[in-house]
């Protein structure tokens, strides 16, 4: 994947890194996949992608009410039966 040095693209990607709680690199590569699917390469074909998820982003977000932060505290919860659970002796 080429570099790019658009600061308008790169801002589009930090809100949806931000969003989803990825990095930068995820976020663009998560562009890139998006956009494979459709054949097109070009920046502004980039930027229309990255908006399209940056708007599906912020509006799951707004109907699921939660961080997605908050899944991976739920995530590393112990359960009951693996509370006393020892990986070292």
């Amino acid at each position: 994947m080429p570099k790019i040095d658009d600061h308008s693209y790169l801002k589009i990607c930090a809100e949806l890194a931000s969003c989803l709680s990825i990095s930068l690199a995820a976020a663009k590569r998560k562009v890139e996949l998006a956009l494979a699917s459709t054949g097109k390469k070009s920046l502004q074909d980039r930027k229309i992608m990255a908006e399209k998820l940056l708007k599906i982003a912020i509006s799951d977000r707004q109907s699921k009410a939660e961080d997605p932060s908050t899944n991976l505290d739920i995530l590393l919860k112990a359960l009951a039966q693996d509370e006393n659970f020892m990986i070292e002796d």
